[in-house]
């Protein structure tokens, strides 16, 4: 399951510059997100490991980027993280994966919410104004988010429903056969605690569900105490945590 969904995820918020090297998954996105610009040591290698490690090492810091490892508890090899703490790296951003059995439920969606099958420049405009992605980054997210492959669902919910009116909240779905993972579930920080992120949420869950979606996974920060009730609210299980090693 950690691998099915590491994958998935590696679909679902793609780079813009992919290297596979010795099982492998190098990731480059001009520095934007760790999530893009991370190693993921999905596969078993071959090569010496503090041979790869310095490699890894090069590479990034030719690109100006720090050299980031995303670690699961299943990775190859499976003593990576110890070895790379003994090399300095320091532990960032640990992150709760949580999955939702979506075949027994009942989602009723919410009329408010305005969901399509792409981004649009203002659902763009609105999540980074929301998330206070700075301008520098906004070109970089809009290129990721036009390299998903898989089906899409942006969900917002705006003031008075108009389509150029303040942005509330915020979200995306991406749907890959049976699964579907959930990203970028946001509320504007005056509109928190108002029930708008369950409100996305509850309507991509009715939009993975009348795609055949069996199974939604999503990812938490550890320290995101209320999504953390949000989530559990709705009945998502911890299966697993992963975190970043940092150089």
């Amino acid at each position: 399951m950690i691998r099915t969904i590491e994958e998935l995820s590696l679909n679902s918020w793609p780079s813009l510059q992919n290297m596979f090297y010795d099982g492998w998954v190098l990731r480059f996105a001009r520095g934007f997100t760790r999530r893009s610009n991370s190693i993921s040591p999905l596969y078993s290698p071959g090569l010496d490991i503090d041979e790869k490690i310095r490699f890894c090492e090069g590479l990034y810091r030719e690109k100006d980027l720090d050299c980031i490892f995303k670690l699961t508890p299943s990775v190859y090899p499976v003593d990576l993280d110890s070895i790379l703490e003994a090399g300095g790296y320091r532990v960032e951003a640990p992150t709760s994966v949580q999955v939702l059995d979506l075949t027994g439920g009942d989602f009723t969606p919410d009329e408010e919410a305005v969901l399509h099958g792409a981004f649009s420049d203002s659902w763009l405009d609105g999540f980074c104004e929301i998330s206070g992605i700075p301008e520098p980054h906004k070109s970089t997210l809009g290129e990721i988010l036009l390299r998903i492959v898989p089906a899409t669902c942006f969900a917002s919910i705006r003031e008075s429903g108009l389509r150029f009116s303040p942005l509330l909240a915020c979200g995306i779905g991406v749907v890959q056969g049976s699964y579907m993972g959930l990203y970028d579930i946001v509320t504007g920080e005056q509109y928190r605690r108002r029930g708008y992120g369950r409100r996305i949420v509850m309507n991509l869950l009715n939009f993975g569900k009348s795609r055949g979606v069996k199974t939604v996974y999503l990812h938490v920060l550890a320290s995101n105490e209320p999504a953390f009730r949000l989530y559990s609210g709705l009945g998502f299980k911890e299966i697993y945590r992963y975190w970043y090693r940092i150089k």
